[in-house]
């Protein structure tokens, strides 16, 4: 066996910057002055900001120090279930930090951004040839702004007919946001069961959808890792009922380049860039929603939109039926060419590759460890697979426990206690980035921890033990929350 990543190596303490600063320290040298000094009124001396004193190396150490608290996946593998934290290819930052992107100001003239305006325009042609669908907006700043931009789609198309309906199914293997983005549109969510293979069957929707509900979001594949088979036939007892099809592609990456969503009934689609074309996210953002719909939706895509006329790339608001702006400005344009870097540099061909490797990395997982961890639903799965701690509970030892003890050995958890079908739910995602060494020495690990929880489960009570900080009392947090900082 190969030695595991984690290790009780050197992790250093760092106080807060007032507790090392001292008095006359200076990080830098003042530049000789043009002008007299004067003096401040001592009035207003208690004023002014508490910065402490710091020289050079101490703020260097400082952040340095900081840094090495932190897991990112240029540390190692990050295999968050449903969320798609693949490597970032560093060609992706470089082009977004050009200065002719990076310093572009957006209230520009268009003869003066007509290079940042043709990447936008070519960059929804791209997103839409790999969907299936046949328009776009990049104005989404976020995976569940891009629900919210959905939702109100689906509010003015029912308006435009004269029939505005109230109500929107949401299956409970959707994302956790879905439900929130139909209430904030002013619909009533109507939660729908998965069956027993951890799908939707078509019986059940019909059973739901009626002249009042909107319609239905459906994540697929779904946060169980498992494509719903039945979509063509669900969209079809919706759309005979005048409902429409919200497709959540937050999962995009298990069928990017070969499921063409428009052609299985998908109206409306969103994406997130900082997952399936790999900008990191994480931390609050920066990401980017866009949302692709079919073209009976199209007049309703919020503005302004980038268009091509005699030539040049303009900014346009000449749209009557327009739900309105999203996001100031163009969105998060950042992200925007990092997903334009991305798909430029893998090509078609290598992007359809992309998501072959995602589905056969989780399969390899799921394979590997299935005799290790109860496997929710034994089925061929997509980008992801989903574990429970049902053999591991005769031992007293919980999902929380599995995974902090990963800790120890190096590895980031996977999502735990989602989706919520699953109870003790293991989500693992380890995208296509990962190699097989990589992850058969995650297996490795976890089927290692499956053994201690067996012989010895302290280990993994009290796990983790050589990270920075150890177990929190969470019990305590949540009964008595420190809400002072």
């Amino acid at each position: 066996m190969k030695e595991f990543p984690g290790t009780s190596g050197l992790i250093l303490n760092e106080p807060l910057l007032w507790e090392k600063g001292k008095k006359g320290r200076c990080g830098f040298s003042l530049p000789r002055r043009d002008v007299e000094s004067f003096p401040v009124d001592e009035n207003l001396a208690g004023d002014g900001p508490d910065f402490p004193d710091l020289s050079e190396v101490d703020v260097v150490r400082h952040y340095t120090r900081l840094s090495q608290w932190n897991f990112s996946v240029d540390s190692g593998m990050y295999p968050l279930g449903s969320c798609t934290m693949k490597y970032n290819p560093k060609t992706n930052e470089r082009q977004a930090a050009q200065p002719g992107f990076a310093a572009a100001h957006p209230m520009l003239h268009p003869d003066l951004s007509q290079g940042i305006l043709k990447l936008m325009f070519d960059l929804e042609r791209f997103l839409i040839e790999i969907t299936g669908m046949d328009a776009a907006t990049l104005q989404p700043a976020a995976g569940a702004h891009g629900e919210l931009a959905g939702m109100l789609l689906f509010y003015t198309y029912h308006q435009s007919k004269g029939a505005p309906r109230s109500k929107i199914i949401v299956p409970d293997t959707a994302h956790g946001t879905n439900p929130a983005s139909a209430a904030l549109c002013g619909y009533k969510p109507v939660p729908i069961k998965s069956n027993e293979k951890g799908i939707l069957a078509p019986e059940d929707v019909a059973a739901v959808m009626d002249e009042q509900t909107a319609g239905i979001m459906v994540t697929n594949p779904n946060t169980l890792g498992l494509f719903e088979e039945n979509i063509k036939k669900i969209a079809e007892i919706v759309h005979a009922k005048g409902g429409l099809v919200y497709g959540d592609g937050a999962n995009m990456n298990a069928v990017m380049g070969i499921t063409d969503m428009g052609k299985i009934g998908i109206d409306v689609l969103h994406l997130n860039l900082h997952k399936t074309f790999s900008t990191p996210h994480g931390g609050g953002g920066p990401g980017a929603g866009p949302v692709c719909v079919l073209k009976h939706l199209e007049p309703f895509l919020p503005v302004p939109r980038v268009i091509l006329k005699k030539g040049r790339y303009l900014l346009s608001e000449n749209f009557p039926e327009s739900i309105g702006t999203l996001h100031a400005f163009n969105g998060n344009v950042g992200v925007l060419v990092k997903a334009y870097s991305y798909i430029m540099s893998l090509g078609a061909e290598n992007l359809k590759k992309a998501s072959q490797l995602a589905v056969l990395n989780a399969s390899y997982i799921k394979t590997q460890l299935k005799e290790t961890f109860k496997l929710a639903y034994d089925r061929p799965c997509m980008h992801e697979c989903v574990f429970s701690d049902e053999l591991q509970q005769a031992h007293k030892v919980t999902t929380l426990d599995i995974v902090k003890r990963l800790m120890d050995y190096g590895f980031h958890p996977p999502t735990i206690y989602f989706p919520l079908v699953v109870p003790g739910a293991i989500m693992i995602e380890p995208t296509e980035t990962e190699s097989k060494e990589d992850i058969d020495l995650f297996v490795q690990s976890l089927k290692a921890i499956a053994k201690e929880a067996a012989e010895n489960p302290q280990l993994l009570t009290e796990a983790p033990t050589k990270c920075h900080r150890r177990r929190l009392d969470e019990t305590m947090a949540a009964r008595k929350p420190c809400l002072t900082g």
